[in-house]
């Protein structure tokens, strides 16, 4: 069982959601709305579910373009040179579309928060 403050637990909501994006986050819109409700319901409060649904969907840009970058570097060569442009033009477009979730987590933490703000 884990004990959670009265304030809930800002890390635990960032950590699930982000899990639950890497997981269910391939379902357009339904995604990352539950994703983002879950993380703020475990943060509690709006403000809280707000930037716990925020951290979420950053840290998993932010992982997800380690990942390709990694990849990019990886290979050595002119091939690993190409690769690296590529790279960075893919790693725009993923960014540019990763928005739209970040947006959409963002907006199911502030509402998931609001729905588990009343006092316990």
């Amino acid at each position: 069982m884990i004990i959670m403050a009265k304030n809930g637990n800002m890390v635990l909501g960032v950590t699930v959601g982000f899990l639950l994006m890497a997981i269910i986050g391939w379902i357009p819109i339904i995604g990352a709305l539950i994703s983002g409700i879950v993380a703020g319901a475990i943060a509690k409060g709006a403000g809280r579910g707000l930037v716990a649904g925020f951290l979420s969907g950053v840290m998993g840009l932010i992982i997800l373009t380690l990942i390709l970058s990694a990849f990019g570097l990886s290979i050595g060569g002119m091939v690993g040179k190409v690769m690296i442009g590529m790279g960075f033009g893919v790693s725009a477009i993923i960014f540019f579309v990763y928005i739209g979730s970040i947006m959409l987590i963002t907006i199911g933490g502030l509402i998931g928060g609001a729905i588990n703000s009343r006092k316990a």
